[in-house]
């Protein structure tokens, strides 16, 4: 396995920096001996096999679970020596759960702006006149701006998933999450999806990411790393083109397979 060198206790610019981690859970191992780091310019992409230990990564990373063993530091702060509540809301993520949890007949604007208060539904909260705007501002920026009024509910999944990615934007954060952004998706919304997260990736201003998928031809253009898991353990960690090559998939996924580039998109499969 390939383990990357991380400095403890971070810098400035490393938004994730994880040193031997580890996290047991009823004598199991979810992640084993983990080292990784991420710095503030990079954009990773996480890929292993479901089991891998993805999502337990990314519940680290989102300051919503501490790891059993090694240190972690998230946004230069440690993990079970600070104030989780406070470092969570400058991390934005989106998962697959959250639609499940927005009222069908919330404004779509809404869900968007409810991110500034945490809360989702919205109730007697006030918001700023600048709340709403920058609301609008990142609905037009993930192409559904004309959506803005209407009910979260009567939206396609494909909308529903960048309107997830609006509110993850709304609070300006630090650290983006992506958790299987296109899962569910036909052909046209996912390649319009990818679409949307290639101009965020390569936008300067945007925040560090880490998207988790399981396929490759759904990594984004603009995606610099990647980390790749089996076993809650580091296959692989580096430079997206040197780490997505055929031998360390084929590890990765336990199944001989073939890796293309065109440009700036991959296609993987079987040998």
């Amino acid at each position: 396995m390939l383990e990357a060198a991380v400095s403890i206790p971070p810098d400035e610019d490393t938004v994730i920096a994880f040193d031997r981690v580890s996290v047991v859970r009823a004598g199991n191992f979810l992640i084993r001996d983990l080292s990784w780091q991420v710095e503030l310019d990079e954009r990773w992409v996480v890929l292993g096999p479901n089991g891998a230990g993805k999502t337990t990564l990314l519940n680290l990373a989102s300051a919503r679970m501490h790891p059993t063993s090694g240190q972690a530091y998230v946004l230069a702060e440690k993990l079970g020596r600070t104030d989780v509540n406070e470092l969570r809301t400058r991390v934005g993520i989106t998962t697959g759960r959250f639609a499940d949890q927005v009222p069908p007949d919330e404004r779509v604007l809404d869900v968007v702006m409810t991110a500034a208060w945490s809360v989702v539904g919205r109730w007697r909260e006030d918001y700023d006149p600048l709340d709403e705007a920058r609301a609008r501002e990142l609905l037009d920026q993930l192409g559904i701006a004309a959506f803005a009024d209407r009910s979260f509910g009567t939206l396609s999944e494909g909308e529903r998933k960048r309107t997830q990615i609006a509110r993850a934007l709304m609070t300006d954060p630090e650290l983006m999450l992506l958790d299987e952004p296109t899962a569910g998706l036909d052909l046209g919304g996912r390649e319009t999806l990818i679409g949307h997260l290639s101009e965020l990736a390569l936008d300067p201003d945007a925040p560090a990411m880490v998207l988790v998928t399981h396929h490759v031809e759904e990594i984004p253009p603009g995606f610099t790393h990647g980390l790749l898991l089996r076993e809650g353990g580091t296959v692989a960690s580096g430079l997206l083109g040197e780490v997505l090559t055929a031998e360390n998939l084929t590890k990765t996924f336990g199944l001989p397979l073939v890796v293309d580039r065109f440009g700036d998109r991959y296609t993987a499969r079987a040998a």
